[in-house]
């Protein structure tokens, strides 16, 4: 039987020191890692990757389950996926194991918690947003898009679709950027 760690953080700026740490504690001989949003399964490439190795017997371990995910259809369907291969899910904080019925209702109860706590989340970056448009200082997200760039490639003739692969960027962006030029003139 192996216990095999995961730790999760959302953005670049949060530590997965404190993750890390306390899976090797309780004895995880692998920790697999990743910076990414736990609203969703899409895009965690190292959930994936223990998902696909995790093997009869085995414990997949998070510190707190809102790591592992922040849904509970989410949350219900790795329990699935772990009980499918025989493998089980302990969460450090609180301690909770999948290998009985009463972690699975307790697992089931804190997955509608971390639910609920993401629509909170949600919440209340909506209202922060409201509120900077109600001062007039909220000026959305930075651009990373190379405007002029689109502009001196769409005077050059170049297609918007050529432009869009050279940039590395969608279709509308180019259209976007070259319509907003031609309302503003």
């Amino acid at each position: 039987m192996a216990r095999i760690g995961y730790a999760r953080v959302s953005t670049t700026d949060q530590d997965l020191d404190i993750q890390i740490a306390k899976l090797k504690a309780a004895g995880c001989e692998i920790v697999r890692s990743e910076t990414g949003s736990g609203a969703s399964r899409q895009g965690r490439a190292e959930l994936e990757t223990v998902l696909q190795f995790v093997r009869t017997g085995d414990e997949l371990v998070v510190h707190r389950l809102d790591r592992l995910a922040r849904s509970t259809r989410d949350v219900l369907n790795l329990v699935h996926e772990l009980d499918a291969k025989g493998a089980s899910l302990r969460i450090l904080e609180p301690d909770i194991t999948t290998a009985g019925d009463m972690g699975r209702m307790v697992i089931t109860v804190l997955g509608m918690v971390a639910d609920m706590e993401l629509k909170f989340i949600k919440d209340r970056q909506r209202a922060g947003i409201e509120a900077a448009k109600t001062k007039g200082v909220y000026k959305g997200r930075k651009k990373t898009v190379d405007e002029t760039a689109i502009r001196q490639l769409a005077s050059e003739g170049i297609s918007k679709a050529e432009i869009a692969r050279n940039l590395g960027i969608s279709r509308m962006t180019v259209y976007r950027t070259l319509q907003n030029d031609c309302s503003e003139g």
